[in-house]
């Protein structure tokens, strides 16, 4: 909300893919897969705040290839088949890939043409070998080729070093090959404005820029240093270069290029619609709050507890015993901050923290420990002396070890390991 982006984001906070209603019909997701099933269930997630989804079936590096990724799977026809027939089939946004050439044009040639077959849009192509590297000639009569003897458009690719210094000469490369365009990696990173028909930005400029949309973006330091280091590339050595060289956050990067002020006024723009936010969400809490609902500030720190021993195990355990129905819990997550809450019912009673928390299971153990503080149960902390549930646990495995010493391998009832083993599923049913 406060970048306003869409942000799709790792179970250990990192932002793995960030994107913006400006770009959904322009920016294409390229990923790197080896499994078809697991492509798909990616692109679904994706399709819909992208213009398209690309496979990257090029790329020699050794963290791609050893997991059957990028260049690898060039030697597997069949998985490639399986992976881009399965996106086509699976969803609405155009697919597409890219690779590199084979050691002859006419295994090449043969590979596209059953890559045309798979119905994708369009076929990115490298006219390099998967050993060959940059300072290795792009092959542009292999991608010409290609281009010749298919239907769907040919993207030509790899020019950049040979060809491709300013916008006039992606035509040049573009004929060269007879493809359909151009893609451009790394000259667009020594310089984007290569795409500017009227020529060339000054660099100093086009960094300035760069810096800007990283900032208002809240892109990640270490990616913004390096792609400022990419424009930079002769004068990394600079007093300017070095300096880049050194920074360690975003602020000192826009310190080097004499934009510590844009920096401070941006974050404190950002810091404004925050407050902002959390007080409209604040009020939304405070409008939708149900008056029934016992609150009370805690969280839940397992520290407190024995090793496997939880308030929700603590207040399953008494509603057995008072013959209530289990405990229900609601779980809410809240947009701003990716905060959770959780009501429980028990007894047609609500309870709940008042306290947000960074996990579903985190928020639900508030919410039982605000019930049985509430109630005057014991909630299970160490500090509360002998844990009956640690000793009844103790007393069942010795029965359990006592019957096996007899020849009576019996089957554990399933109502007794209920109250030890504590559902990890959504579900409020204990596990058997």
């Amino acid at each position: 909300e406060v970048l306003e982006t869409v942000d799709f984001v790792a179970p250990n906070e990192r932002v793995v893919f960030r994107t913006c209603e400006r770009e959904r019909h322009h920016v294409v997701f390229q990923m790197g897969s080896a499994d078809a099933e697991r492509a798909l269930a990616v692109a679904k997630l994706v399709e819909s705040d992208v213009a398209g989804i690309d496979i990257n079936m090029g790329c020699p590096k050794e963290y791609s290839t050893k997991a059957s990724m990028g260049a690898a799977l060039l030697s597997d026809p069949d998985k490639i088949e399986s992976i881009l027939t399965t996106l086509v089939k699976g969803i609405c946004k155009p697919v597409t890939c890219k690779i590199r050439i084979l050691p002859s044009v006419e295994d090449t040639v043969n590979l596209v043409k059953r890559i045309e077959k798979t119905g994708i849009a369009a076929i990115a192509v490298h006219g390099r070998k998967k050993e060959e590297r940059p300072q290795h000639p792009v092959h542009c009569d292999v991608i010409k080729a290609i281009s010749e003897a298919v239907s769907i458009p040919v993207i030509a690719n790899g020019g950049s070093h040979d060809f491709i210094k300013e916008y006039t000469d992606i035509e040049t490369f573009q004929k060269a090959t007879a493809a359909s365009s151009v893609m451009i990696a790394r000259a667009a990173m020594w310089n984007p404005s290569i795409f500017r028909k009227e020529g060339l930005f000054p660099l100093k400029e086009v960094m300035q820029d760069y810096i800007k949309y990283a900032v208002r973006y809240d892109n990640h330091y270490t990616n913004t240093k390096y792609c400022l280091c990419q424009m930079l590339r002769e004068q990394l050595e600079t007093i300017q270069g070095k300096k880049l060289h050194a920074a360690q956050s975003t602020q000192e990067i826009c310190e080097v290029f004499e934009m510590a002020d844009f920096y401070e006024e941006t974050t404190a723009i950002f810091e404004a619609k925050k407050t902002s936010l959390e007080t409209e969400t604040q009020d939304e809490d405070d409008q939708m709050e149900d008056p029934d609902v016992i609150k009370m500030a805690v969280r839940f720190d397992k520290r407190e507890y024995p090793p496997q021993i939880t308030p929700k195990m603590y207040l399953l355990e008494w509603c057995r015993k008072e013959k209530h129905p289990q405990p229900v819990y609601e779980t809410v997550q809240r947009p701003l901050d990716r905060l959770f809450c959780s009501v429980v019912t028990v007894a047609e009673q609500k309870y709940r923290s008042t306290l947000w928390d960074k996990s579903k299971k985190l928020a639900e153990q508030a919410a039982a420990i605000v019930c049985l503080r509430t109630l005057g149960v014991p909630e299970g902390k160490l500090c509360e002396g002998e844990n009956h549930l640690i000793n009844k646990r103790k007393r069942e495995d010795q029965e359990h070890l006592n019957n096996r010493d007899h020849g009576e391998e019996l089957a554990e009832p399933s109502h007794k390991k209920a109250n030890f083993i504590e559902e990890n599923s959504d579900m409020n049913v204990p596990k058997m």
